[in-house]
């Protein structure tokens, strides 16, 4: 996904068709109500809204200017000309739309809305890996606070997170905070790669077992994985990809049924995009994603709450790990 262009009718007519067996006709009609306000706020504070992949469906396509994975979109966001910019994701999302947008108003509508694997992991623990491993770089995924962007070399995405190990000079690699990424990363390089063992909340709770009964029950279903879920579970998928890969995939291979083993939300919003494509099985929600709501969303437009604030040396060497990542490329 990229920009989401679309009228208001549009929009409110992809979020009824998402709940059509979820939501009664009261319910369908609030959300018409919230979706309508936002739309107005948006205009009148010269606002944009920026949607990731795990938002639930009424957030996502109501409300959403830009949608996809949150780097994309804090780049998206800089090409526009919005005063504003709301980010319906986690904290950390919202922090990196700061570092690439340091003279915007960042806002999140709910700022406990935390997450797991950003959380295992602070600048100490970098200070202290960097004494016992001396000479080795340290590659943060991009899931991760702006104090930790700010303290390691490079940040890489789930997409080129390869890419961004392989391009480092020394032999012996430090990657935070993600264990599972980091372990299916070492399956595809030949550097050292010394392992944090920070978890998603979600991802880790998918097994083989599931996959196992998966194709037991639809065994034509293709099944897609993210690689933040153990190696263990990547190694019997059709295929493992970042979200916005994932997308692709269904579209090339053109299937007929997918088993989704990534965050719940993630799923509802294929099903929307893929409406020939069945959706069977696998659904994990992540609790902190779901703080975001249509609500929440309207209320920090209005009242412009609340605004990300990062000081400048983070903004600059958070920047800096992230532009040597995109010099390498994704």
């Amino acid at each position: 996904m990229a920009r989401w262009s679309a009228t208001l009718d549009k929009r409110i007519q992809t979020v009824k068709q998402a709940y059509a067996n979820t939501k009664t006709a009261e319910e369908l009609a609030e959300t018409e109500t919230l979706i309508e306000e936002i739309e107005a706020l948006k205009k009148e504070k010269n606002a944009v809204i920026l949607g990731h992949n795990y938002m639930t469906p009424d957030v996502f396509w109501g409300v959403s200017d830009f949608t996809g994975d949150s780097l994309e979109l804090s780049r998206l966001a800089m090409e526009s000309e919005a005063d504003i910019i709301l980010f319906n994701g986690v904290y950390f999302m919202a922090e990196t739309a700061k570092i690439l947008n340091p003279a915007r108003k960042i806002l999140i509508a709910d700022p406990k809305a935390g997450c797991s694997l950003s959380e295992s992991i602070t600048p100490e623990d970098i200070r202290l890996l960097r004494e016992r491993h001396p000479g080795a770089e340290v590659v943060s995924y991009i899931n991760c606070s702006a104090d930790i962007k700010a303290a390691v070399d490079v940040i890489c995405t789930s997409a080129n997170a390869v890419k961004v190990v392989n391009s480092l000079k020394g032999d012996t690699v430090i990657m935070v905070p993600d264990g599972y990424l980091a372990r299916n990363v070492q399956k595809q390089t030949d550097k050292k790669i010394i392992i944090w063992e920070g978890k998603c909340m979600v991802h880790e709770l998918y097994t083989p077992l599931d996959i196992d009964a998966a194709r037991v029950q639809w065994p034509s279903a293709k099944v897609i994985a993210h690689p933040e879920c153990h190696p263990n579970v990547t190694e019997k998928t059709d295929f493992t990809g970042s979200t916005s890969q994932m997308g692709k995939y269904i579209q090339d291979s053109k299937a007929e049924q997918v088993l989704l083993l990534t965050e719940c939300s993630m799923g509802d919003n294929l099903r929307t995009e893929f409406p020939t494509v069945e959706f069977v099985s696998g659904c994990q929600t992540c609790p902190h994603m779901k703080k975001i709501t249509l609500a929440k969303v309207r209320d920090s437009l209005k009242n412009e709450t609340f605004e990300v604030h990062l000081s400048p040396e983070v903004i600059e060497k958070g920047r800096h790990s992230l532009e040597r990542m995109l010099a390498i490329g994704r």
